[in-house]
């Protein structure tokens, strides 16, 4: 447990009162329906709940994005202590509650990461020795020295989520709001968080946590509240939760809340084409090649090294590695946008399309319909609806994309890929943002694009995932391939390697 300066904190409760709230102009499709919610001083909170439920909704009530910054209509009162937040400025709320979004760069403002993390205490108007002297505790604390001095640009999305949260923590509030702060994260750096969290709770904060993934907080949270149509349906301890059994919990759409069960897990294999009567039983040697696959960002430091790279053709590959082992790199570089390889004839040969970590880098149209028609080669609108209504999203065809939830955007870029037609298709982190079901559907779809004679490869943290739809496995360490296996019979080994520090 890293140390810290204890100061002094403001003891401020948190309670939502007879709220309700909407997007739109009127309450009649409120997302949070007359809400009645406290959460005292002091405790750490996690809101679950399929996409969509409200939780990010709830989070923005209490962070005061709503309705200082978020256009819509609310009734009710959210109080921070004796303070209605309808009452004060954002800068006012932000001096007692800290926020770190689901998507870390929409909250960077400055290149480089020393100057990010001391940027909301020069906001504060902090003596500069006193911010001096915060930077360097908070890089202690985090563990990040490795971090200090770089340019944001060049980090890992697990590794801009730290500097994001090291950002909120340097201001020293009372309260942190955090909006599925694991979704980009290893196991390795998830475990890093979960200090982090318990480092501000041993000083007396208040940690409202929005998250799917749950298990690395089953000896953090006091409670777990699962928002089901905009008001709070159940309440459990994690104990509690846990000793429902992981059934009940997949049938909420949660996950799992201890990943040592999933050791025992049949990995539910894909079936392939037509033509191959054992898909399962295929060895790596009926693959894709590729050969020398290189990038840096500079010579002294070489970010991608690959001399040869098998791809199993018409199957579903992981690749797995801590952040900042070079995945997104491979994927960039084998998708021709940076880096060199001797075979780009073979990228174009083939066809890769990269869905992208941040998927809003990839979000074009107006409509989520045109979205999905954009890639075809031949627009196809009964195929491109067949391909929402799999994925959860034919209700929302006609829906801006950018208005979505982040998981919402993530299965829409994920139906670019599928109707792209493309040979080889790579998911940077598919399920990010995806609750239990979500990731199912994820799954299924996924399969069914394999079984169509697709090649995917699929970079993710998410070992459920893996285990759902995977045939093979690729760990990657210092932008090189440190071992490959087929997933069936490896489970254990596919765990215990994620989980490793």
């Amino acid at each position: 447990m890293p140390k810290g300066r204890p100061i002094e904190s403001i003891i401020m409760n948190i309670a939502l009162k007879n709220v309700s709230f909407s997007y739109a102009e009127s309450l009649d499709d409120a997302v949070i329906k007359n809400l009645n919610f406290e959460i005292k001083f002091g405790e750490c909170v996690v809101l679950v709940g399929e996409s969509g439920c409200g939780k990010t909704t709830i989070s923005k009530l209490i962070n005061g994005l709503i309705p200082l910054y978020q256009s819509g209509t609310m009734a009710g009162d959210v109080l921070l202590g004796d303070k209605n937040t309808a009452d004060m400025t954002l800068a006012e709320i932000s001096r007692h509650v800290g926020s770190v979004f689901q998507n870390p760069r929409s909250q960077f403002f400055n290149i480089d990461t020393d100057s990010e993390i001391a940027f909301g205490c020069e906001n504060l108007g902090m003596d500069p020795e006193e911010i001096r002297e915060r930077v360097n505790r908070i890089v202690k604390e985090f563990h990040i020295e490795h971090l200090a001095g770089r340019n944001i640009f060049h980090l890992s999305g697990g590794e801009k989520q730290k500097i994001a949260c090291a950002s909120v923590s340097a201001t020293d509030p009372e309260i942190f709001v955090l909006d599925e702060p694991s979704a980009n994260l290893d196991l390795k750096t998830v475990a890093d968080l979960a200090e982090i969290i318990k480092f501000w709770k041993s000083r007396g904060k208040t940690v409202v946590i929005v998250e799917h993934r749950i298990h690395y907080l089953r000896d953090i949270a006091d409670r777990i509240c699962y928002v089901k149509d905009g008001h709070i349906a159940y309440e459990w301890t994690p104990a509690e939760l846990e000793a429902k059994g992981p059934e009940y919990a997949a049938s909420l759409g949660l996950r799992c809340m201890n990943l040592e069960q999933l050791k025992n897990k049949v990995p539910e294999l894909a079936e392939g084409p037509e033509s191959s009567k054992e898909p399962a039983k295929r060895t790596l040697k009926e693959s894709l090649v590729f050969k020398d696959l290189h990038f840096a960002y500079n010579r002294k430091f070489p970010v991608l090294d690959i001399s040869v790279l098998s791809l199993p053709r018409n199957q579903i590959t992981a690749i797995i590695g801590h952040n900042g082992a070079g995945k997104s790199t491979l994927a960039q570089v084998l998708c021709g946008l940076r880096g060199t390889w001797r075979q780009k004839r073979k990228a174009r040969k083939y066809g890769a399309y990269l869905i992208m970590q941040d998927v809003n880098h990839q979000l074009f149209t107006e409509s989520v319909l045109d979205e999905i028609l954009l890639g075809m080669n031949s627009q196809d609108e009964n195929a491109a609806l067949e391909i929402l209504e799999r994925l959860n999203l034919k209700d929302y065809a006609s829906c801006h994309p950018m208005a979505l939830s982040g998981g919402q955007k993530q299965r829409v870029a994920i139906g670019s890929g599928v109707s792209s037609g493309r040979e080889i298709v790579v998911f940077d982190e598919p399920t990010s943002g995806l609750d239990y079901k979500q990731m199912l559907a994820v799954s299924a779809t996924l399969q069914k694009f394999a079984a169509s004679g697709k090649t995917l490869l699929v970079i993710t943290h998410d070992p459920e995932f893996i285990l759902n739809c995977c045939q093979s496995v690729i760990r990657m360490e210092h932008g090189k391939i440190a071992e490959q296996y087929l997933l069936q019979g490896n489970q254990e080994k596919l765990i215990d390697a994620m989980m490793s520090v």
